[in-house]
């Protein structure tokens, strides 16, 4: 081919690259014909990962004293696929009665049994469910998605490996507890209340079981009731591994169910992870009595951009902080703060990898953004959104996505040049939503990440370090990366200030709430 006909072929392949970046999610990118110049997009072939290593009972029990028992309230409640809009299982609806039944089973086994053992012997139980978590990771991830309505691909490669590296991480610390205090004496607490969401249901269960079970107490656990399938598979891993009957108890249910874990006078120590409304009811329930209580609520978490960032990198950064997860991360990064003198390019390059974006079903391994977990929470967002748009935000989404038919999906958007009152600005949303405002100095960026009632995680983006670390100094938040997002390790504290709560989870901090100092 001659240098002028290749030369040619570029031109006409970068125009059908620049007309693509308005395509639709599924559309990948472009190619051509060179004989006759005509060019075509692709779109990526389905990869959908199988149902089939997955059993679902269509009524699922109670988990109580080692065995899977049939409510005392004998009530169901329906769970939903969030990425079809139809019903995948029943789920028990544990009463007062089957919360004393799980209390007193926990009560037993730590007075009897886990109380007794050597550090070393609860090291070994975690390992083993660390193991079979791993063994069964397939599973695990299906099940997840199929409940959760997340990407297949967070599932399998975050969530799941993190389950199994906490019950790891906290296996080792099992026999190790008084490093975690040096020059001083521990011991454990007795009968630990956990009340987890549906944003992570399965990773916020292993957060609070492993460390309290390394700590030698005993769990009795409320799951969400609209993602409880993954923890009641957690419990076969339980009676797989070998844990004594008593140790671990889960009770599946509504609000009313949590608030008789957290009230029980059985239980020596709360930890909950959900709404700072919720928080707050919880605080004032426990006001007055001598229980333990970790808070970690929500959050309205910052990505600063300054104009040294790569900026290629830093949109992944916000991609990954916000859009990925469908914004259902508790520390998401829904608010972006970047500096003037670039803000116009950033916006331009997000806006055209958010047309690549692929919005579609949760088990399709091509999949970024899949399924809102429930049809109320979509409704949410809608509302959250319409008062944006109300409010005369600069708006924009990606309008060639198309979404699916069937299921709870919202595309990702974003409102740009909004001021610090803005509505969306301040308010939680569980969804894929941005907000973008601009800074000028260091100094001002900092205000603005702190101009909110929460303090749960931020994100810096340049490639100069020591105004990473001056602006992290100044940021009241629990946690903040680096020129990354998003990114979780056992051995690392989570948690906030605020409005987002107190106390820490992983870590060596984490285990402290789990034990008697002395």
């Amino acid at each position: 081919m001659s240098t002028s006909s290749t030369e040619n072929t570029k031109v006409k392949r970068d125009k059908t690259a620049a007309d693509g970046e308005a395509a639709a999610a599924t559309k990948v990118g472009a190619g051509g014909d060179k004989s006759s110049g005509r060019t075509f997009d692709f779109d990526y072939a389905p990869s959908i990962e199988s149902t089939e290593i997955v059993k679902i009972q269509p009524q699922n029990k109670l988990f109580i004293d080692g065995k899977f028992v049939t409510p005392k309230s004998a009530k169901y409640f329906a769970t939903m696929n969030p990425a079809t809009g139809e019903k995948l299982a029943e789920i028990a609806d544990a009463n007062g009665a089957d919360v004393d039944l799980a209390m007193s089973a926990a009560s037993r086994a730590y007075t009897k049994t886990w109380s007794k053992l050597s550090g070393r012997e609860r090291g070994r139980y975690l390992f083993r469910i660390a193991r079979i978590i791993q063994e069964r990771a397939r599973e695990l991830a299906v099940l997840e998605t199929l409940d959760n309505g997340k990407p297949i691909r967070e599932s399998r490669d975050v969530d799941v490996p993190l389950v199994a590296a906490h019950f790891f991480y906290h296996a080792g610390w099992a026999d190790k507890l008084e490093y975690a205090a040096p020059g001083r004496t521990v011991s454990s607490l007795g009968v630990v209340g956990q009340v987890i969401p549906w944003n992570f249901p399965l990773l916020m269960a292993a957060w609070k079981i492993a460390p309290a079970l390394a700590c030698g107490n005993t769990v009795v656990l409320k799951p969400a009731e609209t993602t409880s399938l993954s923890a009641l598979l957690l419990a076969e891993i339980f009676q797989e591994a070998g844990l004594p009957d008593g140790v671990v108890n889960i009770v599946t249910g509504a609000g009313a169910t949590g608030a008789a874990v957290v009230n029980h006078s059985e239980v020596k120590k709360v930890a909950f992870t959900g709404s700072t409304e919720v928080g707050k009811i919880i605080m004032r329930s426990l006001a007055g009595t001598n229980k333990r209580l970790t808070l970690e609520l929500g959050g309205k978490s910052a990505h600063i951009i300054f104009e040294d960032a790569a900026l290629d990198q830093a949109v992944e950064g916000v991609i990954n902080g916000i859009y990925f997860n469908q914004g259902h991360v508790c520390c998401a990064g829904s608010r972006l703060l970047v500096e003037e003198s670039i803000a116009n390019v950033f916006v331009e390059k997000l806006k055209a990898r958010m047309q690549k974006l692929r919005v579609g079903n949760p088990l399709d391994k091509n999949t970024d953004i899949g399924a809102i977990n429930s049809e109320g929470e979509l409704k949410k967002i809608r509302s959250l959104v319409a008062t944006g748009q109300a409010e005369g935000g600069e708006f924009f989404e990606p309008t060639d996505i198309r979404l699916p038919e069937k299921g709870y999906y919202h595309r990702p958007c974003f409102f740009n040049n909004v001021a610090a009152a803005f509505t969306l600005s301040r308010t939680e949303v569980f969804g894929p939503v941005l907000t973008i405002s601009t800074f000028r100095t260091a100094q001002e960026a900092i205000a603005k990440a702190n101009d909110t009632q929460y303090g749960l995680a931020a994100g810096i983006w340049s490639e100069k370090g020591s105004k990473v670390y001056k602006v992290a100094q100044g940021l009241k938040a629990g946690v903040i990366w680096a020129n990354t997002y998003n990114k979780f390790d056992p051995t690392s504290p989570f948690g906030g200030y605020n409005e987002s709560g107190f106390g820490r989870e992983g870590g060596r901090h984490g285990l402290l709430s789990y034990l008697e100092v002395k």
